[in-house]
């Protein structure tokens, strides 16, 4: 008994000073600055997963704009500040492109689809989106149009309210959605249909589980966890559910397909199958095609959506802000037709203030995580293939460097002193490089144009004095929400 107990030790012993060698090792090779890891264990007893993204940035004061922590035996690269992220995602873009780990989505979408995959599928499914999104008018004033009719139909729905207090969230969501579904579906979604709230309300569902806090400690250890109850299981079956959802609409279109008149995105992608069909290796099948679907869902609804729920809070907070874009409306619009796309060039000041918006609320701030695809020096330090790599745009939009008060909600930083726009390159809300948003066009055109037909049409009230009102995001969150909160509306 006591040599077997003593072999143990020697194995446990043997085992533990092997790991700390190669962690040491890793340290000493080249690889960026960062916490001493623990054997097996890493970084993780160190990180507050609670509040990682301030952990990351504090990473950035601590180590410098390139750092790297030790997620459990997993190397994590953290970028801090516009400079670095820009000379790894746009310099050296293609090292870069690949999308990194995310236990919940590849369990749930096994590597399929536009957003979570790699390689050639994601190559050919960004493509492909891309110019299928600009056929059917991204961009273009057809899809303003469909913008500015659902503007109509979402005030219709405001004024029902008769100025009483109400969540705007759900209404927000659906008008979004609405959008999204007339390019995917070729169809818009009455607010009271039940088949339609139900789907949202499993995406918003899944899309608050995976920003908490356990999605990232379900990513330590994804394999054991899955055996044990918790929120990942919600999720995965929310994702079956909308996977079912969008099987019967893709049903729907290979019943009613004419190959010379494609009506949307599913039919385009049908159309595309067909002509692979002998192309054993393509990528145009079911499978991609039902998760890219759930992916510009996922990724077009609740990314606009909670901006436009964020910017309302913002203007009750501040009045003054608020009423000033309302004056530019009625300079610019007036009150007899609809905002426009190009109103946006006449008013400066609104489109400073969105801007601003977009920067203070820091909706990704670790945005999505990227993966080298081959070995590369990164400013003197050795990062391996397959790192899994965070670009912390809060660091970026909150760059003091760029931003002369980056903790304050200001119009000023995207002015000039003639009260014109300035640009500014650290203004990459969307992400930067080979992986920037798929639909960031989409997405500046309806929040600038829901924006503008709210504020031209109503006053904002609020059951609290401005000075009362918290603008800081829902804390332990990876994607910032705004505070709950209930206004009401009253035609001006």
């Amino acid at each position: 008994m006591e040599v077997a107990g003593f072999g143990t030790l020697l194995l446990i012993f043997s085992i533990t000073f092997l790991v700390t060698l190669w962690m040491r090792k890793g340290q000493k090779s080249g690889t960026p600055p960062g916490p001493r890891p623990l054997p097996l264990l890493g970084n993780i007893l160190q990180i507050d997963f609670k509040n990682i993204v301030n952990e990351f940035v504090q990473l950035g004061s601590q180590y410098g704009p390139v750092s790297m922590v030790y997620l459990a035996q997993k190397p994590v690269v953290v970028l801090n500040g516009y400079d670095v992220v820009k000379e790894a995602f746009v310099e050296h873009g293609d090292v870069f492109s690949d999308r990194g780990n995310i236990a919940i989505t590849d369990i749930a979408f096994k590597g399929y689809g536009v957003v979570f995959s790699n390689g050639d599928r994601w190559k050919q499914m960004r493509r492909f989106s891309l110019s299928t999104l600009r056929q059917f008018g991204m961009g273009k004033r057809s899809l303003e149009s469909r913008v500015q009719e659902e503007a109509k139909c979402l005030a219709e729905e405001f004024k029902k309210k008769g100025g009483e207090p109400f969540d705007p969230t759900v209404l927000l969501s659906l008008a979004v959605s609405n959008v999204i579904s007339s390019i995917v579906f070729d169809q818009r979604f009455d607010y009271e249909d039940n088949e339609f709230l139900s789907m949202l309300k499993l995406l918003q569902e899944a899309f608050r589980i995976a920003s908490s806090t356990w999605a990232q400690i379900f990513s330590l250890a994804p394999k054991l966890l899955m055996h044990f109850p918790g929120s990942h299981h919600k999720v995965l079956k929310n994702f079956d559910k909308l996977k079912e959802y969008v099987i019967g609409k893709v049903k729907l279109h290979e019943r009613t397909l004419d190959k010379n008149c494609p009506r949307d995105f599913i039919d385009c992608f049908l159309i595309k199958m067909g002509q692979e069909k002998d192309n054993a290796a393509t990528e145009f099948n079911h499978e991609n095609l039902f998760v890219t679907i759930i992916n510009l869902y996922f990724a077009g609804t609740e990314s606009t959506s909670t901006t436009l729920r964020y910017a309302l809070l913002i203007l009750l907070k501040y009045p003054d802000i608020r009423k000033k874009i309302q004056d530019e409306i009625d300079k610019v619009i007036g009150q007899s037709r609809c905002p426009t796309m190009e109103d946006r060039f006449k008013m400066p000041y609104t489109d400073a203030v969105i801007h601003e918006i977009q920067r203070f609320i820091d909706l990704l701030p670790q945005g999505v995580p990227h993966s080298t695809n081959q070995d590369i020096n990164l400013r003197g330090y050795h990062i391996p293939k397959g790192t899994t790599v965070f670009s912390m745009l809060t660091s970026v939009l909150k760059d003091e460097k760029y931003f002369k008060n980056p903790q304050k909600f200001d119009p000023g930083h995207f002015l000039d002193d003639q009260g014109n726009l300035k640009k500014n390159e650290a203004f990459i809300p969307f992400s930067i490089g080979k992986r920037i948003c798929l639909g960031e066009g989409l997405a500046r055109m309806e929040i600038f144009l829901f924006l503008t037909s709210i504020l031209q049409v109503f006053d904002l009230k609020c059951n609290m004095e401005p000075e009362d009102i918290d603008i800081s995001p829902v804390p332990n969150r990876i994607i910032n929400n705004p505070q709950p909160y209930m206004l009401s509306m009253n035609k001006r």
